[in-house]
C-alpha cells in the first residue's frame, strides 16, 4: 500500500474540522511596513538517526559550518553585513567556544559576533525571537538565527541537583526522564494508546509522501562529512542528502505491537510513537524589510511574534495547548486563520492532546510529518520547524503558520509567521 492510500484510511480514524472564518488580527499580520522583521533564506542540513545515521560523526561545531556555509551560498549575502549568529543548543558542553569558532570557519569576519540561547527543545525558535529582537531595536540590522544539536555526541542527562531542588515538590521533577512526562499527559488527560499509534503511522505516512514526491529537497542543503563504518571502523566521506529516519512502510498494526519503553510509568509510550533521537541543523537569515530590499535579498517570510508559557514540568508536553492561544491572542488570530500548524510530535501524547484540545484540522498540522518520522534534535527542532512550514506554505501557495513545541522541564512556545512566497 502507498504512502498516499495509507494516508487516506488514516484520515478514516482522526476527524477533521476545517472552516473558512477569518479574525481581524488576519489583515493586520498580512500588511507589509518598513520595520517588519523578515526571512530572506531558510535551510536545514538532513535530520539523521543519532549514533547510526549520516551525521552520527559530525560534532555540533562541524554541523554548524555546515549549515552556516549553506546559508551563505543560498542566501548570496555578504557575510560582512551579517552582524550576529545566534545559535539554539541544548547539549553541548560550552558552547560558546564552539559557536563563535564555527562562525569564523565559516567564512563570516571576525566583525560577525556569535551567541547561544537554550531553553531546551524551544531553543531554535529562540533563537530566531533572539535575533528579532535585537533587529527590532537596532542593535543589529542582519542577524542569522540557527538551531544546531548533535545527540550522537553529546549526552542527554540532567546533571546533579541541590538538596534545594530536590526537596521541593515541583523543581525536583526536572530531574525525570521525558518518558515519565509522555505517560503522566496520557493518564492524566485519557490519550488511549490506539490514538498514539495512529497519529505516529500518520508521521511516517506523511514524511514518506513529502519525501517521495520531492517537496522537502528545497529544505535541505545536502552536508559531505565524515563517516565511520561501525563494521569496520572504516573512515568514509558521505553525503548526506535526505532525512533517514522516516519509515516509508509504518502502519498501526506494527506500532500496536511495540512494546511499552517506559512500564513503570504507563503502557503507552513506546519507540515508535516517540520523537526519534536524531543530529541536524537548520538556519534562517533575517533582517528589516526595508534592509533587505536595500540589500536586494529575496523576502520569502515575515516574522510576526512568538511568546512561551510556563507550566507544571510533570506535564511538559501539554505546552502548546497553551502557548498556541497565547501566541494566537497576542496576533488578534484564530485558528480558522492559520492555514499550517506546526507542532513538535516530542511524544504522541502530547501530539494528540495538543491537536484535539485545541479542535485543530488535522489536514492543517504537520503535514510533512514530524519529529515521531524525522527526528528532534533538541536544539534544532525550533528552526527546523520554521524551514519546514515555508516551504509547505510556498508550495500550497499559502500565507500563515503557527509552529509550537512543548519544552522540558515545563514551558511551551510558539511563533507566528507568514510566507509571502506565495
Amino acid at each position: 500500500m502507498s504512502a498516499q492510500q495509507r494516508l487516506q484510511n488514516i484520515s478514516g480514524h482522526i476527524n477533521s474540522s476545517a472552516t473558512t472564518t477569518q479574525s481581524p488580527g488576519l489583515k493586520k499580520i498580512l500588511e507589509k511596513n518598513p520595520d517588519d522583521i523578515v526571512i530572506t533564506c531558510a535551510t536545514r542540513t538532513p535530520l539523521t538517526k543519532a549514533r547510526k545515521g549520516g551525521l552520527k560523526d559530525t560534532p555540533s561545531d562541524e554541523l554548524l559550518i555546515h549549515v552556516l556555509k549553506a546559508l551563505k551560498t543560498k542566501s548570496g549575502i555578504d557575510p560582512a553585513k551579517v552582524d550576529d549568529v545566534c545559535i539554539g543548543n541544548v547539549l553541548t558542553p560550552a558552547p560558546g567556544f564552539g559557536a563563535r569558532s564555527a562562525v569564523l570557519a565559516a567564512g563570516f569576519p571576525v566583525s560577525t559576533a556569535s551567541n547561544v540561547v537554550s531553553r531546551f527543545c524551544s531553543s531554535g525558535l529562540l533563537s530566531i525571537q533572539t535575533v528579532a529582537g535585537n533587529i527590532a531595536t537596532g542593535s543589529i540590522e542582519v542577524g542569522v538565527a540557527v538551531g544546531c544539536e548533535s545527540m550522537s555526541t553529546n549526552k542527554d542527562a540532567p546533571p546533579p541537583m541541590s538538596e534545594m531542588i530536590m526537596n521541593h515538590p515541583v523543581a525536583r521533577d526536572n530531574v525525570m526522564p521525558m518518558g515519565w512526562t509522555s505517560e503522566n499527559v496520557a493518564r492524566d488527560f485519557h490519550v488511549p494508546r490506539e490514538s498514539q499509534d495512529r497519529y505516529a503511522e500518520m508521521s511516517h505516512a506523511r514524511a514518506a509522501r513529502a519525501q517521495d514526491r520531492g517537496w522537502s529537497a528545497d529544505e535541505i542543503s545536502p552536508v559531505t562529512t565524515r563517516w565511520v563504518d561501525p563494521k569496520t571502523n572504516e573512515t568514509k566521506t558521505v553525503t548526506v542528502d535526505r532525512d533517514d529516519g522516516i519509515r516509508a512502510n509504518t502502519t498501526y498494526e506494527a506500532l500496536s505491537k511495540i512494546r511499552s519503553a517506559f512500564p513503570q510509568w504507563g503502557p503507552t509510550t513506546t519507540g515508535g510513537n516517540a520523537s526519534q533521537i536524531t543530529d541536524g541543523a537548520a538556519a534562517v537569515l533575517m533582517m528589516k524589510r526595508s534592509t533587505a530590499e536595500k540589500l536586494g535579498q529575496p523576502i520569502i517570510a515575515k516574522y510576526v511574534k512568538s511568546t512561551v508559557v510556563g507550566l507544571e514540568p510533570r506535564i511538559m508536553g501539554i505546552g502548546p495547548s497553551l502557548a498556541i492561544p497565547k501566541v494566537l491572542d497576542l496576533t488578534g488570530l484564530s485558528t480558522e486563520d492559520v492555514d499550517l500548524f506546526e507542532i513538535n510530535e516530542a511524544f504522541a501524547s502530547m501530539y494528540v492532546y495538543c491537536v484535539e484540545k485545541l479542535g485543530l484540522d488535522i489536514e492543517k498540522v504537520n503535514v510533512r510529518g514530524g519529529a515521531i518520522a524525522i527526528g528532534h534534535p533538541l536544539g534544532c527542532t525550533g528552526t527546523r520547524q520554521v524551514v519546514t512550514v515555508l516551504s509547505e506554505l510556498k508550495r500550497r501557495k499559502q500565507k500563515v503558520a503557527v509552529t509550537s513545541m512543548c519544552v522540558g522541564t515545563g514551558m511551551g512556545m510558539a511563533g507566528v509567521f507568514v510566507s509571502e512566497e506565495s
